[in-house]
């Protein structure tokens, strides 16, 4: 029964044993994710709460599934997949994106008629956190204000990394401004509201999850030295992509070994 604190646990008990006996196998990296057959025999099921994704390169055998699945629960089929969890997916050469999710965000931060920014972060900004402002800032003049209600920043934040999921445009500068979650500054949500209008210029903008064969796996790598101007670590980017889809995009830092 929808309410009680132990339904969705019980629920999700009942729908992954009805998935093994169909001959599905539970992922153990991710619990929601079933996977059945191997090639082109394969039928993936991606499960949130109550609703399913299927997919898998042979139509016939997901409408065995769906028929099957049916027997079991009482369930209806919303044919092929247009939006999902604030992602919209367009089958065409715009790939998915999520226009409507963006759209949602500029409006709640009252941003719909403010000028769309060219890049998501100010070149050469400089952020910094309390502690830098306590022993170095106060000697530059380059200190500013804890903001009152950090949870303001914390709840965009965590929106513009969700957002990250179909535009890797603005990873870095996503990864960058949520080192200041904890004591957030006026200057830090400046900057998080400039990532949103730079979105705001292009708010369909995606990825694209090619049909053709891909192969080709191309490595990007960039490193910006001693970029931390408390700890002087250096920041390093890498992205994988296979032929035009992005495996990995991972931003990490490094400490400067000393001179001996």
């Amino acid at each position: 029964m929808y309410g009680l604190k132990q339904a969705l646990r019980q629920w999700n008990a009942k729908l992954s044993e009805a998935l093994v006996h169909l001959g599905f196998m539970q992922s153990q990296h991710d619990h929601s994710l079933f996977l059945k057959g191997t090639g082109k025999y394969t039928v993936i099921i991606l499960v949130y709460v109550d609703d399913m994704l299927l997919t898998g390169p042979d139509l016939t055998l997901i409408n065995e599934v769906k028929a099957q699945l049916q027997q079991t629960f009482k369930m209806k089929d919303l044919g092929e997949l247009k939006y999902f969890l604030g992602i919209e997916f367009a089958r065409s050469h715009q790939g998915m994106h999520q226009r409507k999710y963006t759209l949602e965000l500029i409006s709640e931060l009252g941003l719909g008629v403010a000028k769309p920014a060219a890049t998501p972060i100010e070149a050469n900004v400089k952020l910094t956190n309390k502690k830098y402002d306590e022993n170095i800032g106060v000697l530059e003049g380059t200190t500013d204000e804890i903001l009152t209600d950090p949870s303001k920043y914390q709840r965009l934040l965590k929106k513009l990394l969700y957002l990250t999921i179909t535009r890797p445009d603005i990873a870095y500068s996503v990864q960058t401004l949520s080192q200041f979650m904890q004591k957030p500054k006026r200057s830090h949500m400046e900057a998080a509201q400039r990532v949103v209008r730079y979105v705001k210029g292009h708010p369909g903008q995606g990825i694209l999850l090619s049909s053709r064969k891909m192969n080709t796996i191309t490595t990007y790598c960039d490193a910006d030295w001693a970029a931390c101007p408390l700890t002087r670590k250096s920041d390093i980017r890498v992205a994988v992509e296979l032929s035009v889809n992005i495996l990995t995009d991972s931003k990490t830092t490094i400490q400067i070994a000393a001179n001996p």
